[in-house]
């Protein structure tokens, strides 16, 4: 074996204990604080995510500081993992994503992924697409690129030593209400984000092949 397969051998075994390592953690530390600067490369990391024409309509309010954390708590009914956790991070989707379609494909023509020519027939025909797109079909795309990065950001949270939660257990009208939260963000899930005060639970999955079918789903 090279010492290229041993380094890329050893990198996957990284990826592949990432994976197995993370658990939902809910009984965090509540003395260890992530840095702005710690949370926004996680973040940034998180953003590598794929989402739909590349329109990255993800945004994130990181709710931080002991003041705000309180105010969040009744709204997700009282779940400690919030006051206690370094930060709540909200996931929200944008629905006008397409706004920045603009900006995206100029900075692939810029980074000389795409030619200008290019970039424009696709700037144009995305504004056209998404801009006409039925309420209800443009929140179900902002939520399944939601899901994408916020699994994404769960598990480099956890490759840099941190442990999450994901929670869909919130009164989501209070919390636009409450935070500010504009019409056109749609509010994907809150994770919790911090180092845990006792390990999340192992679970168990279902066997693979009640999951997986090749070719063919099962009739029932």
């Amino acid at each position: 074996m090279t010492n290229l397969q041993t380094l890329e051998k050893i990198e996957q075994q990284s990826f592949i204990d990432v994976v197995r390592e993370r658990r939902s953690v809910r009984a965090y530390d509540p003395t260890v604080h992530i840095s702005r600067e710690e949370m926004t490369e996680i973040l940034e990391l998180a953003t590598l995510a794929p989402s739909s024409s590349n329109l990255q309509p993800w945004r994130f309010l990181v709710i931080d500081t002991p003041e705000l954390k309180e105010k969040l708590l009744p709204i997700a009914f009282n779940q400690q993992q919030v006051v206690e956790a370094s930060a709540v991070i909200a996931v929200l989707g944008d629905v006008e994503s397409y706004k920045k379609a603009e900006k995206i494909y100029g900075q692939a023509v810029e980074a000389g992924f795409m030619p200008e020519d290019t970039a424009t027939s696709f700037i144009e025909r995305t504004t056209g697409t998404y801009s006409s797109l039925p309420p209800e079909t443009a929140r179900q795309i902002v939520y399944t690129d939601g899901g994408l990065i916020s699994m994404q950001l769960m598990l480099v949270a956890r490759s840099k030593g941190y442990d999450t939660v994901p929670m869909g257990g919130y009164d989501k009208a209070r919390f636009v209400e409450a935070f500010g939260i504009a019409e056109r963000y749609v509010p994907v899930m809150l994770i919790a984000m911090g180092k845990a005060a006792k390990p999340g639970h192992p679970t168990t999955r279902l066997p693979i092949e009640d999951v997986v079918f090749f070719n063919e789903m099962p009739s029932e």
